[in-house]
């Protein structure tokens, strides 16, 4: 047996328990690993408070970093004692898992286990917002919306790199500090500021031509108000809560746009796109482009409380569960 964070019905925070997990022998093309650190994210949340349904009970968490400790007939792409990093899939707040060995991804040596778990679902999450969904280019100036958060954070620096104008959000001065530090030319703070006619002053009334929405119901309306004609949205995730069903005629009163809802889980469902987007997100990291802010730090035992924290609104940047 095992220690892991398992839940056995849908619910806040407190549904998360600290008890004895089992985990099984690897199968065939499966491994076990240990991990070392483990990765905290809104996804998790979703999908403990039902709105991303999981089979129950069943352990949270969807990001980890560790080493290989058994694997199982027909494995040849990991070996027992190599250091793995993946993202994605379910089961991850544990001591130790078995999981599929074409869902891991090799950890550089010169990347810690805390910068992989701290990194991968948000790097990766960034990879595919602007360099797949949007290809962001040179001199685009795009609106990214929770730009002090772990996502926020990696996005500002890569669009930096990028070249890109970044029009960031957040709610206080103090995130919006933390934005621009990170690489924001321009920070929001909705709590006091007109997001649309800063938007519209900024980009002298023409609009972005992308906006990457995280938040969700609250920003959703405005989100679409921020476009220039042609504009594309892409919702990626709900702090706020989901957004209501959307009546499509909006899009071509706003000036022909275009929505996406895009999700991790299908640009990683092949393992060729895996590492591709692995390497990209490692080269950009490993260059100095991005740097991973590990902001709050937690023994795994108590993930509830990194739960509140992250649903509260008060955390910055990344934060990552410790096993031991």
């Amino acid at each position: 047996m095992t220690k892991g964070i398992r839940f056995h019905d849908f619910g806040g925070a407190d549904v998360l328990r600290w008890e004895d997990v089992s985990v099984a022998d690897p199968g065939p093309g499966e491994v076990r690993i240990r991990h070392e650190a483990i990765g905290v994210n809104f996804v998790d949340i979703y999908q403990r408070s039902g709105l991303y349904p999981l089979p129950l009970p069943t352990v949270a968490g969807n990001e980890g970093a560790g080493v290989v400790e058994e694997v199982g007939e027909g494995v040849t792409l990991v070996k027992p004692g190599d250091r793995v990093v993946y993202a994605g899939r379910s089961g991850a707040y544990s001591e130790s898992r078995t999981i599929p060995a074409d869902r891991l991804c090799p950890l550089p040596d010169e990347l810690t286990f805390e910068q992989g778990a701290a990194m991968m679902l948000k790097g990766l999450t960034v990879q595919y917002l602007i360099r797949r969904t949007y290809r962001v280019q040179q001199g685009d100036t795009v609106l990214f919306h929770a730009a002090a958060g772990g996502v926020g954070g990696i996005a500002c620096q890569w669009l930096k790199g990028i070249g890109a104008r970044v029009i960031g959000t957040a709610g206080s001065a103090e995130k919006c500090e933390l934005a621009l530090q990170n690489g924001a030319d321009v920070c929001i703070n909705y709590r006091n500021e007109d997001i649309v006619a800063r938007v519209r002053e900024l980009t002298e009334g023409k609009g972005v031509p992308v906006v990457y929405d995280s938040v969700g119901k609250d920003t959703f309306e405005n989100s679409l108000k921020c476009l220039r004609p042609f504009g594309l949205l892409v919702s990626f995730g709900n702090a706020s809560g989901p957004v209501p069903p959307v009546e499509l005629g909006v899009l071509a009163q706003h000036g022909s746009l275009y929505l996406t809802r895009p999700t991790l889980a299908t640009h990683i469902a092949e393992r060729a796109d895996l590492l591709s987007m692995a390497q990209e997100l490692f080269e950009t990291v490993l260059s100095g482009t991005v740097r991973i802010a590990i902001s709050q730090r937690y023994q795994l035992r108590d993930a509830a409380q990194a739960h509140r924290d992250l649903e509260a609104r008060i955390t910055t940047g990344s934060g990552i569960l410790l096993p031991r």
